[in-house]
């Protein structure tokens, strides 16, 4: 009797089948693979290869095909939000588009799969996972707050990091968002490696003034790319700068180029010039009634914080030179109108008038200079001048002051009106307090001293370091008191203050004229 021949055919089918379920499989895995390219994280098509970074998908357990994104041997460590949140749209979104700037970044040659990389201020970890998708595994976050296993937490003033320990580090838009740019991007420069490269997104620097802003912060660098790029949001225009971090000997030559026997002297940078084409005209013809005029022009005067962005200064500083009492310009127009983008500021009142010393110690946020800008340091007079012409403030009409060198003087010291004062070298005391890297404005109100003093910071490059100067010129004005008669007290006419405010604006200074 022959054995059934059932049982034989059953198993033919079975092989059968299984080996159809083995080709489908295949053929499923590349067209995944042909479709999302090396990786299949996030996607909610089936994949059972992990991605070269030891990154897998867990399909198990979630709803409606969503993929879970697991490090290998760290989701323990993950908190349950973080998990929901890897395996949502809009982290896939993110992830994606990481990707499609470091792909165009290895193209490029700005990063490769052997560099080491950083990622300064990503929140979850879009940029480090978009790293090693793309087969950068040398990947780490740094943030304020960890979110493992992708990033990890620490100081980002004081990063956990020797020197030069990456070859690639993205910023991100992490610098126009910090109230310390500048020691952010000196912790960063230290982190580099020479020759590294530092890529920056920002959505700020959109004009030429904030870009050198910018420029400035990383002086050990060069500029190798700098356009504009689709952001996250393909409504927002990003702008992408690559810089690369120069050798020891690059910038030891470049140090040796800056020595050539003028380095007092300094031309004001072309990114400040273009600012004056949109800067309110001057007025060229000298005004009947200049205390009308020049009061109403304040209000046609456009700052410079409202025509660029000013995220990217180490500090912010406003010098009020012949401050007066704190409510003649600090309290009252500084503080209430001047732009100042959410920045805080450090203050400097420089009055050498005594009467107004006591009003400053109440004052917190007020650093007092109690002494006379001058042009060198030195003793003078100082006298208080009762024109009935003079504008009067809160201190009961006393009258403006005035300096003059102490040497040769015939004025009565026994006055309570005169008296003898110190004066500093305004522009030495400004290059040893601001720097190229600073925000700085100066209010100057000098009663006639301005033609000392804009030359002198002329002379020592001090000019340079001002960003914008609002400078009341003293000249012998027609006298509201005295129709038909100008003023006495200055020798200085119209025409030398235009020449004054034309000098600076043609030097590249935007300069106001104050009242």
């Amino acid at each position: 009797m022959e054995p059934p021949a059932k049982p034989a055919a059953a198993r033919r089918l079975l092989a059968k089948l299984l080996l159809f379920g083995v080709i489908a499989l295949i053929v499923r895995f590349a067209y995944v693979v042909s479709v999302r390219g090396a990786s299949c994280i996030g996607s909610a098509d089936f994949c059972f290869f992990s991605s070269p970074d030891s990154v897998a998908v867990a399909a198990a357990g979630v709803s409606s095909g969503a993929a879970f994104v697991r490090v290998t041997g760290d989701v323990s460590g993950s908190s349950p939000a973080l998990r929901d949140l890897w395996s949502s749209r809009d982290w896939r979104k993110a992830v994606d588009f990481y990707s499609s700037v470091f792909q165009r970044l290895e193209v490029e040659g700005f990063v490769s799969k052997s560099s080491k990389t950083l990622c300064v201020g990503s929140a979850v970890g879009h940029e480090i996972l978009a790293l090693k998708e793309i087969g950068v595994p040398d990947s780490i976050g740094l943030s304020r707050s960890r979110a493992p296993p992708l990033v990890v937490a620490g100081n980002l003033f004081r990063q956990p990091f020797k020197n030069g320990t990456f070859d690639f580090i993205f910023a991100g838009s992490i610098l126009e968002s910090t109230q310390r740019p500048a020691d952010l991007a000196s912790e960063i420069a230290r982190t580099i490696k020479p020759e590294g490269f530092l890529v920056i997104h920002t959505a700020s620097a959109g004009d030429v003034y904030s870009l050198h802003s910018l420029f400035d912060l990383f002086p050990s660098f060069r500029l190798m790319r700098s356009h504009e790029v689709d952001g996250l949001d393909a409504s927002k225009q990003l702008r992408e700068i690559v810089l690369q971090k120069q050798d020891d000997s690059e910038m030891e030559n470049l140090h040796l180029n800056s020595i050539d026997g003028s380095v007092s002297k300094c031309l004001v940078p072309e990114h400040k010039q273009r600012i004056l084409n949109s800067a309110e005209p001057l007025i060229q013809e000298e005004p009947l009634k200049p205390w009308i005029t020049l009061k109403k022009n304040i209000k046609n005067v456009k700052y410079l914080p409202s025509m660029a962005d000013i995220s990217f200064k180490r500090r912010y500083l406003y010098i009020d030179v012949g401050a007066r009492s704190y409510g003649s310009s600090i309290g009252s127009w500084f503080k209430k109108q001047y732009p100042k983008q959410n920045r805080t500021f450090e203050i400097y009142a420089i009055e050498a008038d005594h009467s107004f010393h006591e009003e400053y110690a109440t004052k917190k946020g007020v650093n007092l200079l109690p002494y006379a800008a001058w042009v060198r340091n030195e003793t003078l007079t100082f006298e208080i001048n009762h024109n009935p012409d003079q504008k009067t403030d809160e201190k009961g009409g006393r009258g403006m002051g005035r300096i003059r060198p102490a040497e040769g003087s015939s004025i009565d010291l026994g006055s309570d009106d005169v008296h003898l004062i110190h004066g500093f070298d305004f522009a030495q005391w400004l290059k040893s307090t601001a720097t190229e890297r600073d925000f700085v404005v100066v209010k100057m109100d000098v009663e006639g001293t301005e033609f000392d003093l804009v030359p002198r910071l002329f002379e020592t490059g001090a000019i340079c370091l001002i960003d914008e100067l609002f400078l009341e010129c003293h000249y012998n004005r027609w006298q509201r008191c005295c129709p038909g008669k100008r003023s006495p007290k200055y020798n200085n006419t119209y025409g030398q203050c235009m020449e004054l405010f034309s000098t600076l604006r043609g030097s590249g200074v935007l300069v106001h004229q104050w009242w």
